[in-house]
């Protein structure tokens, strides 16, 4: 029910109306005299305060007739009054003299359920007719008053038969049975409504509970079913606003969809945990029993509507004269209306998604730069920001990480792209293993394990690109979602870092192998170079090829068959689960991945040191030797070295790299055997991996 400070207050000159209410009755407190005779009663000349039982039957039978009367329109008679026995609305009580005749005294009981019903029917129209309780009791009120004025028609015409003397105790029982019945059905409700308080959809609900108990008694069922239209005309006109325009109009909380203004759409670019689309508008517990199987269907029409009017996109939905909910009654017509509506606003706003914010086109420019489908531009960047990447996160400056970054697109195929203005830079202040460990919805009971942040981590294993998001497209491409995208971005980029310094390191023996006097400690090192360069080159072809590319072919043919803008997002969010799942980025795997690049990316810094211990040549201007010099580092040689005890102790470090290498590659083949037959996804991860051990063996 609707807050009493939030609505009007009924002013109390309607309150204090006893008589025109039927609140005129006193509570019965002892044995009282008898009321004296009403004014409108019919004319009978008694004496005052003589007990009934002093006049023959024929008179007691008209007197009993005339308070009768009175009693059916809840006004005392001479003999029969009327009494509140407690403090409820349905504590009446009915009262005869005692001297009165025994068959007139049954006769009079039979009809005092139906003054009571009365009693109780008029009492409910009038406190619920008050503001506050809401738009569906006082449509309810309304139909029962004018089922009151019905009664009372009846009534007064069986006051006329009095009048001529043709209407006897039993004829009057005759009368009024017809109205028994359904008085007291409805008497029913209303002492359950008024015991419960309530409003809304449980008076509709109770209303129509109370229709199937009478499925056998037709006339009573009819009358029931017509208070449930007049009921639900009211609900049904909420709920057209809601299904046609988008908008809640419920002045009294009756709706059974709950509207939560304090998120904003806004949360869901900045918020990873953003409830806004499925918490904005939210369904009720109280639902109305005829709605109960819609109630999905009506809650996303409307919100599909909503997020139409918020774009500014005129939102009219095709309205007929026989698609007014209002207007059907009973029948289930208005589901036919219900589902139109929503294939309409379906319809109307996946079109808005795709035509007019190119919904396809930005998750295709997604993929391009945080898939890396595109990553020539990466290239470029990698090369200009290595020393600011080379940096610790609080060292890092992102600004100077953006502009490189807007240099690299705007000097590469991507420039021909109007959606790369929408790319930015970010840079993480933890490694990606304790990221995803903080991701708590990510976490499955095989998630990886928490290891110990590195003491010194650098920009390339935090850096990461951002996309610019705007309404309506973040329902789809959510902060939740791109936080996704960027979890798979900085595995790419950083494999793609590992690959980078592997071909830097592969060049620089290319170009010493010439120079080297033995062969041994070069050759060594080339062949486990090359091991790694292949284990690197499997990894990001199984990305790319095997996970990334399969998986955004499925999801973009679902997206061009999808029906409603709840199947986007749907098929959107698996491919990111499915992805990530693949990716190995939710499995212990990642951490064996993670120590393999580890310690290639060891070796490779360490091929420094292998450089030191051969002859520089006179010709350092070979433009490979160069690029591979400054990519690792190398400093020139202060002496001739390459003598039998330096050779030794370079193939001594190349061997304890390639016993580390082949430890944690050896301890990866088992993981994946396993979990390949239960994983299929991962037989062709598998396969690379393990065709690696197996050239290393051999080798």
């Amino acid at each position: 029910m609707m807050d009493a400070s939030r609505c009007p207050c009924t002013p109390q000159w309607n309150l204090d109306r006893p008589f025109l209410t039927g609140n005129f009755h006193q509570e019965e407190k002892s044995t009282s005299v008898l009321p004296e005779s009403k004014g409108n009663s019919v004319d009978i000349c008694l004496e005052s305060e003589k007990p009934i039982g002093c006049y023959n039957a024929s008179l007691q039978e008209m007197i009993v007739i005339d308070d009768l009367l009175s009693a059916l329109t809840g006004i005392d008679g001479r003999y029969i009054s009327i009494k509140k026995s407690g403090g409820g609305e349905d504590s009446f009580s009915f009262h005869v003299d005692g001297s009165m005749d025994l068959a007139l005294q049954e006769s009079a009981k039979r009809i005092f359920p139906l003054c009571k019903s009365y009693l109780l029917i008029n009492q409910f129209v009038e406190s619920r007719s008050q503001f506050k309780s809401g738009l569906v009791n006082h449509a309810f009120a309304a139909a029962l008053r004018a089922l009151l004025l019905d009664y009372q028609a009846m009534v007064a015409q069986l006051e006329h038969q009095f009048r001529l003397g043709r209407l006897s105790i039993q004829g009057l029982w005759f009368y009024c049975q017809p109205m028994m019945g359904s008085m007291q059905a409805l008497s029913i409700v209303i002492k359950k409504a008024s015991a419960y308080n309530f409003v809304g959809s449980a008076v509709l609900n109770l209303l129509q509970s109370q229709a199937k108990l009478m499925a056998g008694n037709y006339l009573v069922r009819s009358l029931l079913e017509k208070m449930i239209d007049s009921a639900n005309s009211a609900y049904l006109g909420i709920l057209e606003r809601w299904v046609y325009e988008g908008l809640i109009d419920d002045p009294h909380d009756e709706f059974f969809i709950a509207e939560n203004k304090s998120l904003q759409k806004e949360s869901l670019t900045q918020d990873y945990d953003a409830m806004y689309w499925r918490q904005r508008y939210s369904l009720k517990d109280d639902i109305p029993s005829f709605l109960a199987n819609s109630a999905e269907t009506i809650l996303t029409t409307g919100k599909y509507l909503n997020v139409m009017r918020e774009c500014g996109h005129t939102v009219q939905v095709p309205a007929l004269e026989n698609s007014k909910l209002t207007s059907f009654g009973s029948n289930d017509h208005y589901l036919e209306c219900i589902k139109s509506a929503y294939d309409f606003a379906s319809g109307e706003l996946l079109n808005l998604m795709k035509d007019k914010y190119d919904l396809i086109g930005k998750l295709r420019s997604i993929k391009h730069y945080l898939l890396l489908d595109q990553g020539d531009f990466l290239v470029h960047f990698m090369d200009i920001a290595r020393d600011e990447l080379a940096k610790t996160p609080n060292e890092i400056s992102v600004e100077k990480l953006q502009s490189l970054l807007d240099i690299a697109l705007r000097s590469t195929a991507a420039a021909a792209d109007p959606l790369h203005e929408d790319v930015t830079c970010s840079v993480d202040s933890c490694s990606l293993l304790k990221r995803l460990s903080t991701l708590k919805d990510l976490q499955t009971g095989e998630t990886v394990a928490e290891t110990e942040e590195p003491l010194s981590i650098t920009g390339v294993e935090t850096f990461s690109v951002n996309y610019k998001v705007q309404w309506p497209l973040s329902l789809v491409i959510s902060r939740k979602a791109l936080t996704k995208y960027q979890l798979i971005f900085r595995f790419l980029f950083h494999c793609k870092h590992v690959h980078r310094q592997l071909c830097a390191a592969w060049q620089v023996h290319q170009g010493a192998r010439t120079r080297d006097r033995h062969g041994t400690a070069i050759s060594t090192s080339s062949i486990l170079c090359r091991n790694m360069l292949k284990f690197i080159n499997s990894l990001l072809h199984y990305l790319t090829f095997e996970v990334l590319e399969p998986n955004w072919h499925v999801m973009h043919n679902k997206l061009e068959n999808a029906k409603s803008i709840d199947e986007v997002i749907q098929y959107h969010d698996f491919f990111m689960e499915k992805c990530l799942k693949e990716c190995s980025l939710l499995s212990p795997i990642l951490l064996k991945l993670e120590k393999l690049k580890l310690v290639c990316l060891q070796y490779a810094a360490a091929t420094q040191w292998l450089m030191n211990s051969i002859e520089v040549p006179e010709d350092t201007d070979h433009p490979s030797y160069e690029s591979c010099k400054v990519l690792l580092k190398l400093r020139k040689p202060s002496k001739k070295p390459n003598s039998p005890t330096q050779e030794s102790s370079v193939i001594q470090c190349v061997l304890k790299f390639e016993r580390e290498f082949t430890s944690e590659l050896q301890s990866l083949r088992p993981i994946l055997s396993s979990r390949a037959q239960a994983e299929p996804y991962l037989t062709h991860l598998a396969q690379l991996i393990l065709g690696v051990g197996m050239d290393q063996q051999m080798m």
